[in-house]
């Protein structure tokens, strides 16, 4: 007896179960949960929407009919309102996944949607029952308006704009009829005639609630697809981060120690090298620190795109920036026969910045300015005050930049001059680096060239401030 009570009772509560699995996943399942909660945002949108056509319209109407009922049944209409707001507003702090509070919200919509198709129906019907002649085209206006409003903002529920619709669709037919009873007219009638129009009317309004449920459940799959494909596209940024991450600190340690020993055995430090083996050490050499530079670049974007680059904002002084940097390439220039001068601002011009970071951005831009210029050519670098702003500047006398290349010169992996005659080599990176380094620091960085003349690059600051935002 007792195995058979608990048979019983485990069957009961396995039932149970399995109606409340199906009321969870009826919820969960096609986005549910998100329809309902788009519907409830959007009905404290919607309310002053609503409310200045129904308002509009009870002004008219009462012109024309009895002013106290038609603004006792407005009443009822504006009362449902503000239950729509209430729910509304109470909605907003539900975030869509627990399935409990959105049954509670549904039902809440169901009966907020009755009482407003309800009072709203009353009071177009209250206008037409006053109306003495036949045709009735104000009240049938109004409520086709209120028939197409519902199908353009309700399709996010079919259900719900199904029931508003059907209560629409018995004050149509009621109003049709009315005139039906009231004359009896013979099938010749305009009656008879405005009765089919009205039916006409009814299917076209079905038809553009089904044309705007379907497009709303299309845009609905398009949001789905784009956020699968936004999602897969952060999964294989994420993958390529690493990948680089990993490889780059994988290469760097080995390659470190073979550009130590290369330049160990080109200096003859180990042993006196062969004269015919020299130029093949210096390539292997030069090639070796071109690589390590390209590791340390992509580490270095790596950081930057993945936002783990971090910042120590200080205050600087720009003139001492530009002389450590032009101190630091100052080997370079003298190998290349470049001659660098410097013209420091003559006021005080501090600015906000993280000093390494800066160095580096300054001493890509001098570097570049070393690689295209010619032996015996000035590069000259200047500090100066711009009002409220401080400006540094870079300026070579090379071949210049053709008009249209800021994309190619800021771009990742690309160079305006991609040849092989250069003295010095280059990654494609360093530019765009240097521009997601000064974007950090709320600055901007730019050019101006002219070919056969030089270009000037230039970074530009807000002048220091006690904090930096």
């Amino acid at each position: 007896m007792r195995k058979a009570l608990g048979a019983k009772l485990g069957a009961k509560m396995q039932g149970l179960s399995t109606f409340r699995a199906t009321q969870n996943n009826w919820f969960s399942s096609d986005g549910r949960e998100q329809n309902i909660k788009d519907y409830a945002s959007l009905l404290s949108e919607l309310v002053w929407k609503r409310q200045t056509s129904f308002l509009a319209a009870a002004v008219l109407a009462a012109f024309y009919f009895d002013a106290v009922s038609v603004f006792a049944t407005y009443a009822l209409v504006a009362l449902t309102e503000f239950l729509d707001v209430d729910l509304g507003r109470k909605s907003k702090s539900w975030d869509g996944q627990d399935p409990v509070v959105g049954r509670k919200i549904f039902k809440r919509i169901v009966i907020n949607t009755i009482i407003s198709a309800l009072a709203i129906s009353v009071f177009i019907v209250n206008m037409a029952l006053q109306q003495s002649s036949t045709g009735h085209f104000t009240p049938l206006f109004f409520l086709f308006s209120a028939s197409v409003f519902a199908a353009m903002y309700n399709s996010q529920l079919i259900g719900i704009l199904l029931l508003r619709l059907t209560f629409y669709g018995f004050a149509f037919l009621f109003i049709a009829v009315f005139d039906l009873v009231r004359y009896a007219p013979p099938l010749k009638s305009q009656i008879w005639l405005e009765f089919f129009t009205i039916i006409f009317v009814l299917y076209f309004i079905v038809d553009i609630s089904i044309k705007f449920s379907l497009r709303h459940k299309e845009r609905l799959e398009q949001m789905k697809q784009i956020k699968e494909e936004s999602e897969r596209a952060k999964a294989a940024l994420e993958v390529k981060a690493q990948f680089l991450a990993t490889v780059s600190h994988e290469l760097r340690t080995p390659l470190t120690s073979i550009i130590g020993a290369l330049e160990l055995v080109k200096n003859d430090t180990l042993t006196s090298l062969p004269e015919s083996l020299k130029p093949i050490i210096n390539i292997a050499a030069r090639n070796g620190k071109r690589l390590a530079a390209l590791i340390e670049d992509l580490l270095c974007m790596q950081k930057i795109e993945s936002n783990e680059m971090e910042f120590d904002f200080v205050s600087i002084d720009a003139n001492d920036l530009l002389c450590e940097t032009v101190d630091s390439t100052s080997g370079v220039a003298s190998k290349l026969g470049i001659h660098v001068t410097i013209e420091p601002c003559a006021e005080a011009c501090s600015i906000i910045g993280d000093r390494d970071r800066l160095v580096q951005v300054l001493t890509n831009l001098l570097s570049n300015a070393l690689k295209f210029s010619s032996y015996g050519n000035t590069v000259k670098a200047r500090v100066e005050a711009l009002g409220t702003r401080i400006r540094i500047s870079i300026h070579d006398e090379g071949l210049g930049i053709p008009a249209g290349s800021k994309d190619r010169v800021f771009g990742k992996f690309s160079q305006v001059d991609s040849s092989d005659v250069r003295r010095i080599g280059g990654t494609g990176l360093g530019l765009y680096i240097s521009k997601q380094i000064v974007e950090r620091h709320n600055a901007i960085i730019d050019y101006v060239s002219e070919l056969g003349v030089g270009s000037t690059f230039y970074v530009e600051f807000d002048r220091g401030t006690d904090s930096h935002n």
